[in-house]
């Protein structure tokens, strides 16, 4: 068994793919960046990500499946879900080795299993489009505190851009210690180091000074818009789960009300 060891990244895990048929690797395992306590007797293969064989073995999958197939593989990649490394690589070998799309065959698991880490990935994408909540700085920075399942900022960096083209805002993945930064023309990848929970009162420093007065007109509005006698909680939690309300204003005390 080799434990394959990359850095991580999608293109990365591509790379690895590409040197597991041009070593000939067998039962293959991922690791991102450091060996994994799973296989203490394993070999191990370094990769170092190249773009030019992460690019072949998308080529060859872009020939062999649907626009949507093609896709599915890197929404279930970001799904982080334990093992899709290994799930996906059973994929992609199920599918250069098969004549015909592979897609429509639900009875293999690799196949199934992708399919349900790609749903799972686009519904987080979807809830955080609308599960967002900016607050402004001192100096004209809209920033959001998110803190997502799936990794799903590169998925939804272009609906913000296009909706917030007026304004520099910045949404920072607590999970995962990285952000999306745009600047008015482009979105980067920016990395912070916190070194307590970033949606924590610390942060309060920074807020503009009538920030809290239009949280509270938020949370005010949100309050008067709710009618008791239609409360439904349980679909209410359904279509918000309590996991993200740490993060929404309008879930938020006001600690000012008196």
């Amino acid at each position: 068994m080799t434990q394959i060891i990359y850095d991580g990244s999608y293109e990365g895990w591509l790379s690895a793919v590409f040197e597991s048929y041009e070593y000939k690797l067998k039962d293959v395992v991922f690791a991102k960046k450091e060996n994994s306590n799973r296989l203490l007797f394993s070999n191990t293969h370094f990769v170092i990500t190249d773009n030019n064989k992460a690019n072949r073995v998308l080529n060859g999958l872009e020939q062999r499946l649907s626009k949507n197939g093609f896709s599915s593989i890197y929404l279930a990649f970001l799904s982080e879900l334990d093992q899709i490394e290994e799930m996906l690589f059973r994929f992609v070998q199920y599918a250069f080795s098969s004549p015909i799309n592979i897609e429509g065959d639900l009875s293999r698991s690799e196949v199934l299993n992708v399919k349900k880490a790609a749903h799972l990935t686009g519904k987080e994408s979807h809830r955080m489009k609308a599960f967002v909540r900016f607050k402004l700085t001192k100096d004209d920075l809209y920033y959001a505190i998110v803190e997502p399942d799936c990794d799903v900022l590169p998925l939804i960096e272009q609906h913000f851009k296009n909706r917030y083209a007026d304004q520099r805002w910045l949404i920072y993945d607590s999970k995962r210690r990285y952000g999306i930064y745009y600047d008015l023309e482009d979105v980067t990848t920016v990395e912070m180091q916190f070194e307590s929970n970033p949606s924590s009162s610390f942060l309060a420093e920074i807020n503009d000074e009538n920030e809290e007065f239009f949280q509270n007109l938020w949370r005010n509005y949100f309050s008067s818009v709710n009618i008791e006698s239609r409360k439904n909680t349980k679909l209410h939690i359904k279509h918000m789960p309590k996991r993200y309300w740490k993060n929404l204003t309008e879930k938020i005390p006001n600690l000012n009300k008196r």
